[in-house]
């Protein structure tokens, strides 16, 4: 409820091309449930905007909200479809069992029906799954969510901001932005483009080799291609890829990964459930064995 033609002008003349519309749902008495302030009418008039000047853009759709139901879904995906967006990322509510909007959700079933109906009709309008959660038209995949997911380096600009650089140390550095505008504005001016150099501790934070190696997992294994055992070897010792693999062998033996073709890849099963896979493949300090930080260049401990 925030795009105008005006502003639209003035980011496309400081350079941005690609806009995210965070919708949710086309269901007004849904976003007034979930807190949002603007309504479906909002988000017609900004995918108008966005479809008069041609411009790039991906569409959140929210799904398992409280009261939501099946036809609920497909009208939002009928909707959001005659629009022909190029990127579509679709989550399913993830609340605590104590939170407010955990009650009134459909049971399991329910929203793995949502999730299929979502897989099936994205595809038949041209969005194809390439992430557990996103689809788009061949070519329009986000490159910007493809650095995370595949362990680049990216920069993140305003309040907040998290950005990631890879190169830094053995296993890369997180670094992120002020809360405050003051701070941030004098972090910004200080900094030029060094800006993580600047960066107090409280806002930036060396990886080590467990949590390094626990991202990479759970990035890589989000998207369709998975985890490139190339890219364990490019990055890992060979002791810890040999842990990695202890834990993928029950997991491909439970039918929630496949292996082959120099990668690990979610099943439709896994996908369903991808949060156990993530908790198998999550290490602590003391799981990987001691030694030097030198990545890993032998092939032994990566065949299929």
């Amino acid at each position: 409820a925030t795009l105008s033609e005006s502003k639209l002008d003035a980011y496309m003349h400081a350079g941005f091309n690609r806009f995210s519309v965070g919708a949710q749902t086309f269901n007004d008495a849904l976003l007034k449930m979930c807190g949002r302030r603007h309504s479906a009418a909002d988000t017609r008039e900004t995918l108008r905007l966005l479809r008069k000047f041609q411009l790039n853009y991906s569409f959140d759709l929210l799904f398992a909200l409280p009261g939501q139901t099946l036809n609920d879904v497909k009208l939002d995906l009928d909707e959001v479809t005659s629009f022909a967006p190029p990127h579509l990322s679709a989550y399913c509510l993830t609340v605590p069992e104590t939170h407010p909007m955990s009650l009134g959700r459909p049971p399991e079933d329910e929203q793995i029906e949502m999730f299929e109906a979502i897989e099936t009709h994205l595809h038949l309008d041209g969005l194809e799954k390439y992430e557990i959660s996103n689809f788009a038209r061949p070519g329009l995949e986000s490159r910007h969510n493809l650095a995370y997911w595949r362990d680049r380096s990216y920069w993140g600009l305003g309040l907040s901001s998290h950005s990631y650089d890879q190169t830094h140390g053995d296993f890369g550095m997180r670094f992120w932005n002020s809360k405050a505008l003051p701070e941030y504005g004098d972090q910004c001016v200080k900094s030029g483009l060094e800006f993580s150099e600047v960066l107090p501790a409280t806002q930036r934070e060396a990886l080590l080799e467990h949590e390094s190696l626990t991202d990479f997992c759970h990035m890589f294994l989000r998207t369709l291609s998975g985890l490139s055992e190339e890219a364990l070897r490019k990055k890992f010792r060979p002791e810890a890829i040999a842990c990695v693999l202890t834990r993928l062998e029950p997991l491909v033996a439970s039918e929630l990964l496949s292996a082959g073709a120099g990668a690990f890849c979610l099943t439709p099963k896994g996908q369903l459930i991808s949060n156990k896979v993530f908790e198998e493949l999550t290490f602590l300090k003391g799981d990987l064995p001691q030694g030097g930080l030198t990545p890993a260049v032998s092939n032994s401990y990566c065949s299929v």
